[in-house]
């Protein structure tokens, strides 16, 4: 059955790697009732009529939906949540194209017929009409509006269509645009100083018309991406008070006046904002904090007065607050100018009883430093939080941030997400940057002339992820260590333990849910010094392939009241950002003694110190993704409470390498020397006996340093020449034994 009058469906933000593309994304049911093939050309029906191309929707497509970009629902005139109707329309070849380009083009260094070669790359099988704008992504994002089509009417770009650009000033550019002035001043409220006109009026022209208006804000919803439910709970907030003001009216409700954006740095809080600024088509006012400030007594509240009252004027707007904590912390932590300042904000969103579309957002990464009387109801009426997004999110950014990028074919984009942990939208933006560079590195270094066909390829990203670390944890020394269980000779039964309750929850979460069980919070390691302790948990993480996060104990001390805890509070909350992470605690008997025990230093740091660790080992307990490990040789040393189930409940012992083991230590530290025939490495593991994993290896190092020294000695000055005879043989090692001898004996 075709429906040819068409289906009314709900619009919904496009999939993030379609911006751009012209696509409409249909349910398959959908499909169905309009007989419509993948590649068929639809009409987007709505306050304007928009063309688009239809494929099928996946997963995100949702039944009664369509899936539309930026474009497509800035030319049909409609919001994400709109009706709009979709239709089935006859699309001829186009034989001719032009386009009008933005005014800042004619200024770029780049020559007309580059321009219209990327062009009709870009829009090849692309449907379009008349008074369309599109923004092409491989130049740039840059908006260009549909001036002529031969045919008139909807048509396709094809390979054999001339496409060409007009400019300001051009005869072309001059005569597609002659009507538009007459046109937009004959409908009212299509200038471009009228942003109003909710959905459902006829306050924007319909196809043929002039092009809808550009918008400034510069970001759209297809631009964020690891963030549905948090943009969705921002538009809900934000685009309905604008747009449907009415609604609010009905339910007999004032709707809200504020918004915080709170979260670590680079998660999107100003990409949100300036995306639904975009969507709704509002006046967007950014203030940076600093620059209300000034040193004269009352210029930094007249300063805030005239934000507000431009907003009043430019309505409907979005006042929006960056790094809000900087002018308006807690009044009893400021002084008198940052009082005020507080003070007349509180006055001016308390005014904003009346204003009806002006809306204020914040956005700080210090969401506890902000004065109390801001977070109320009446003020800021909903608070957000921006996280550090999932492997599904990270998926979603990478294809925001590749869309534009010539991927080669070996780029697995799923596998780069699994591996970056920890990773904000910034973080991932930087990584994609990285990995262009390189490649472009590669391809200049290669041939010069390469540069037009450059792709970026797997060893591209895998350069970048070596050198771009997740910016939450970039404090804490957050790393992902490439030791594995390969790297450590021996502790068969503590390597299984370790990967019971370290790599099993993060493998196997679906089991645990089943088993209604929950995984273990913390692992303590424990055995004589030099036994593997720290190698083990190194390798634990490398094996799991997620952040680990060293901390030696005494760091966390300080002298002065509240700073250790505070310490120890901050490496948590970064943890759980950046997780799934391991939190591992070198030598923790340092700050983890037992609280009975006689002794101290009589500031009771020690005391507050493991309180404050107790309380975040319980909060983890909450959260699978992190797992805490310690490491001593003084385990009756440490707290009772630290010790018990729910907290570091898993105790595992890493003894004295026995003679299987340490035949495997000798096998790891010697596997990359240059070993002689004559060794005899079951010889050297009975006679190591009673020596740890570290004074093993400090025996192979000593035979090392012997053989180095021989050839050293031989040829003096030249030695460097000779670095193919250096070679370690049984004499280096007995010698080596003579000198390396285990602590017991």
């Amino acid at each position: 059955m075709n429906d040819t009058a068409g289906l009314r469906l709900t619009v919904r933000a496009a999939e993030k790697r379609d911006a751009g593309r012209g696509i409409a994304r249909l349910p398959e049911s959908a499909r169905k009732r309009l007989a419509l093939l993948s590649g068929d050309t639809v009409e987007v029906r709505g306050e304007r009529t928009a063309v688009a191309k239809v494929w099928p929707g996946g997963p995100d497509a949702a039944e009664g939906s369509v899936l539309i970009d930026a474009d497509t629902r800035a030319n049909a005139g409609v919001n994400v949540g709109d009706t709009v109707t979709i239709a089935p329309v006859d699309v001829a070849d186009a034989d001719a194209l032009t386009l009008s380009a933005p005014g800042r083009l004619a200024d770029v260094d780049v020559s007309r017929e580059v321009i219209e070669r990327a062009l009709s790359r870009e829009l090849r099988d692309r449907p379009v009409t008349q008074g369309e704008a599109v923004h092409v992504e491989r130049l740039g994002g840059l908006r260009f509006v549909v001036a002529r089509t031969d045919p008139a009417g909807t048509v396709r770009v094809t390979a054999s269509t001339d496409v060409s650009v007009a400019y300001e000033g051009d005869e072309g550019s001059a005569s597609a645009s002659a009507d538009a002035p007459e046109r937009a001043g004959s409908d009212p409220g299509t200038g471009p100083g009228d942003r109003s006109g909710p959905p459902g009026t006829d306050a924007r022209p319909k196809a043929g018309d002039s092009p809808p208006e550009e918008r400034t804000a510069g970001a759209t919803y297809e631009d964020i991406g690891g963030l549905d439910e948090e943009l969705e709970l921002v538009r809900e907030t934000i685009e309905l008070p604008l747009s449907e003001p009415e609604v609010f009216t009905r339910l007999g409700i004032d709707p809200p006046k504020g918004v915080l954006l709170h979260g670590p740095p680079g998660t999107g809080k100003t990409l949100i904002a300036r995306a639904v600024a975009n969507e709704v088509n509002a006046t967007f006012i950014t203030v940076d904090g600093p620059e209300i400030m000034s040193k004269y007594k009352g210029e930094s509240e007249e300063r805030l007065r005239e934000v507000f009252e431009r907003a009043s004027e430019d309505a409907p707007a979005i006042i929006f607050f960056d790094e809000i904590d900087s002018i308006a912390g807690k009044r009893d932590d400021g002084g008198d100018v940052e009082n005020r300042v507080v003070g007349q904000l509180l006055s001016l969103m308390d005014g904003l009883d009346a204003r009806g579309d002006v809306i204020v957002i914040g956005a700080t990464n210090r969401v506890d430093t902000i004065d109390p009387a801001l977070r109320r109801g009446g003020r800021f009426d909903r608070e957000i939080e921006i996280g550090v997004p999932g492997e599904a999110g990270r998926r979603q950014i990478l294809d925001v941030h590749t869309r534009r990028m010539p991927l080669a074919d070996d780029v697995d984009l799923d596998r780069i997400a699994s591996r970056t942990h920890g990773f904000v939208g910034a973080d991932i933006e930087g990584l994609a940057q990285e990995a262009a560079l390189t490649a472009l590195r590669r391809a200049r270094e290669s041939d010069a002339r390469a540069l037009d066909d450059v792709t970026v390829g797997k060893a591209d990203f895998e350069a970048a992820h070596a050198n771009v670390e997740p910016s939450a944890m970039r404090e804490y020394v957050a790393e992902q260590p490439t030791t594995d269980f390969d790297d450590v000779g021996g502790l068969e039964d503590a390597k299984a333990a370790l990967e019971r309750a370290v790599t099993w929850p993060l493998s196997y979460g679906p089991l645990f849910d089943a088993a209604g069980a929950d995984p273990p919070t913390g692992v303590l390691l424990h055995g004589p010094p030099g036994t593997g302790k720290t190698m083990l948990a190194r390798a634990i993480a490398g094996e799991s392939g997620v952040n680990f996060i060293q901390v030696a104990g005494p760091e966390l001390l300080d002298r002065y009241v509240g700073e250790s805890e505070k310490a120890v509070r901050e490496l948590f909350d970064r943890a759980r950002q950046a997780a799934p992470a391991i939190v591992f605690f070198d030598e923790i008997d340092a700050v983890a003694t037992d609280r009975d025990a006689a002794g101290g230093d009589g500031s009771g740091v020690g005391e507050r110190v493991v309180s404050q660790l107790l309380t975040e080992l319980d909060r983890a307990g909450d959260n699978p993704n992190l797992v805490v490990l310690a490491a001593t040789n003084r385990r009756d040393a440490l707290d009772r409470a630290l010790l018990r189930p729910g907290r570091l409940e898993t105790h595992v012992e890493v003894p004295e390498p026995d003679r299987e083991a340490r035949r495997k230590i000798l096998d790891v530290h010697t596997r990359e020397k240059p070993i002689a025939d004559d060794v005899d490495v079951e010889r050297l593991a009975d006679e190591t006996e009673g020596y740890s994993g570290a004074e093993i290896a400090a025996l192979s190092r000593a035979a090392a340093m012997r053989a180095i020294e021989r050839v050293a000695d031989e040829h003096g000055e030249a030695a460097n020449d000779h670095a193919d005879e250096v070679g370690i043989t049984d004499d280096d090692f007995d010698a080596a034994l003579e000198s390396v001898r285990p602590e017991t004996a």
